[in-house]
C-alpha cells in the first residue's frame, strides 16, 4: 500500500512502530548491562574484603618489601567516605612518591556521572572514581612498577609512597561542589585532592627522610598532577634531594577552559592556575616547572598513541559523546605528536616513551597508561621495555623510544 509519509522519509506507522520497539530494546539492553555490572563491581568488592586481599594496616615500623595502607583520618574521597594512601618500605634510600590516576570533573555534569561498574558495562558515561574501592588494590599497588619480587622491576626495592586519589580534581582541589545528580537527588563532589596530597606527604616524610633519588611519577590524573605538585614536593618536603626524575604516564586532554575549572571549580590555590594559558593543562604546567627548576630535574613523558580512553574524554568535550571512533583517535594521535614537539621545546633532554599496545576491549585504541600494567615489561618495537626505560633514566641515562611510531625520529 503506498504511504506518502515513507516517500517522504517519515516512516509512517509502521517505521515508527519498529524505531520505538528498537529503542525500548535498547533501554532494556543497558538496563541488564547496568544491573550486572554493579553486581559485578560489588561481588568484586566483597570477595575482597572477604579474603582479606586488602593490604594491611600499618600499626609500627613497616617490614621491608610488604604493602601497607595508611588511612588518612583528616582525608576525603569524593563522595565523603574514608581515605587512605599506600606504603611500601624498601632495601635503599631510594624513594617514589607516586600519584594515581582515576578520572575527572569539570563541570555539574561531569561531577553527576562518576564511575561504576555498571556504568562502564554499559557504556555510558562516567568520569571519575568517587570512592576508593578495594579491588583497585591490583592495580594500585601490585602491576608494573609497583611488583615486589620481580627482578625485572628496577624498583622492587625502592621504597614508595602511593598517593591514592578519587576526587576527580587532578590533586589540587580545594572545594566542596554542589550538583544535582542523575536521579534528581542534591549531592556534594568533595574536591579535596589537594588536602588529601598534604596529609599524604606528611605521612611520607615521617616515614622516608632523607632520599637518594626521588621520582615523582603519576598515571592519568596523577600524571597531569606530576608537574604542578613537583614544586611543593621538593620545596616543602624534600628540598635536599639532587637526584630527582618526574614522570607523566599518559597526561594528553586538551580543553580551552583549564584555567576557569581550576579556579572557579575546584578552587585551586593561585600556584595550579595562574600558568594556565592554553589548552593543554600538561605542557602549560611543564612550561612552569622548568621556568622554576631548569635542568635540575630529569623530566619524562610516556603515553600511546590513540588512547583509548583519553580520546573518549577529548570527544566528550568537543562533541558531548563520551565514547572513543575513528574521528577522535586520529585527532589524538595529531595532538600527541604536537605535544611532544612541544615537551621537547621545553628542554630538548624531555624523555619520552611511546607505547604501541592495543586495548583488545576498544576497537582500534591503545592502551591508556602503562606504568601500573603488565606491559610494563614487554618489549616494544625498538626492543626496549617501559622498565628498562624508566630505570635507565632514574639512573642518569635518559632517552626517546618508539618516537617513530608517531612519524618523530627518535633521539638516542
Amino acid at each position: 500500500m503506498y504511504d506518502p509519509a515513507a516517500e517522504e522519509g517519515g516512516g509512517g506507522p509502521v517505521m515508527s512502530k519498529m524505531k520505538t520497539t528498537h529503542k525500548k530494546r535498547s533501554i532494556i539492553k543497558k538496563e541488564r548491562l547496568i544491573r550486572i555490572g554493579d553486581f559485578l563491581d560489588e561481588r568484586l568488592n566483597s570477595d575482597f574484603r572477604r579474603r582479606h586481599y586488602e593490604a594491611p594496616l600499618l600499626e609500627g615500623r613497616p617490614r621491608e618489601l610488604v604493602w601497607y595502607r595508611i588511612p588518612i583520618p583528616e582525608g576525603t574521597t569524593g563522595d565523603g567516605s574514608e581515605y587512605h594512601i599506600y606504603l611500601k618500605r624498601g632495601t635503599n634510600k631510594n624513594l617514589c612518591v607516586f600519584l594515581s590516576g582515576g578520572g575527572v570533573a569539570w563541570n555539574e555534569y561531569t561531577a553527576a556521572r562518576p564511575t561504576t561498574g555498571g556504568k562502564v558495562a554499559a557504556g555510558l558515561p562516567n568520569y571519575y572514581w568517587n570512592n576508593l574501592r578495594p579491588f583497585t588494590q591490583v592495580y594500585n599497588i601490585h602491576q608494573g612498577m609497583m611488583q615486589i619480587g620481580n627482578l625485572d622491576n628496577p624498583f622492587h626495592d625502592w621504597n614508595i609512597v602511593v598517593i591514592t586519589y578519587a576526587t576527580g580534581d587532578m590533586h589540587i582541589g580545594d572545594a566542596d561542589f554542589p550538583y544535582t545528580a542523575e536521579d534528581g537527588s542534591e549531592q556534594i563532589l568533595r574536591f579535596h585532592g589537594y588536602r588529601n596530597f598534604l596529609a599524604a606527604m606528611e605521612r611520607a616524610v615521617k616515614y622516608f627522610r632523607k632520599p637518594r633519588r626521588l621520582l615523582i611519577a603519576g598515571d592519568s590524573a596523577g600524571g597531569f598532577a606530576v608537574p604542578a605538585l613537583t614544586p611543593e614536593i621538593l620545596n616543602t618536603y624534600y628540598p635536599g634531594c639532587e637526584k630527582v626524575t618526574v614522570l607523566s604516564d599518559s597526561a594528553q586532554l586538551l580543553y580551552r577552559r583549564w584555567r576557569s575549572t581550576a579556579r572557579n571549580v575546584w578552587k585551586a590555590r593561585p600556584q595550579f592556575w595562574e600558568p594556565l594559558r592554553g589548552n593543554n593543562i600538561t605542557l602549560d604546567w611543564y612550561r612552569a616547572l622548568y621556568r622554576e627548576m631548569g635542568e635540575k630535574l630529569q623530566y619524562l613523558y610516556a603515553g600511546s598513541p590513540r588512547d583509548h580512553l583519553l580520546s573518549a574524554y577529548y570527544n566528550d568535550v568537543v562533541n558531548n559523546e563520551f565514547r572513543s571512533d575513528r574521528a577522535a583517535l586520529e585527532h589524538f594521535e595529531k595532538q600527541m605528536r604536537s605535544m611532544v614537539l612541544q615537551l621537547k621545546e621545553v628542554t630538548p633532554s624531555f624523555g619520552v616513551f611511546v607505547y604501541p599496545w592495543r586495548s583488545p576491549l576498544h576497537g582500534g585504541g591503545t592502551l591508556h597508561t602503562a606504568v601500573r600494567h603488565p606491559q610494563f615489561y614487554l618489549p616494544t618495537p625498538d626492543g626496549v621495555s617501559m622498565a628498562r626505560w624508566l630505570g635507565d633514566a632514574v639512573e642518569g641515562r635518559v632517552y626517546d623510544a618508539n618516537l617513530d611510531l608517531l612519524s618523530i625520529r627518535e633521539r638516542k
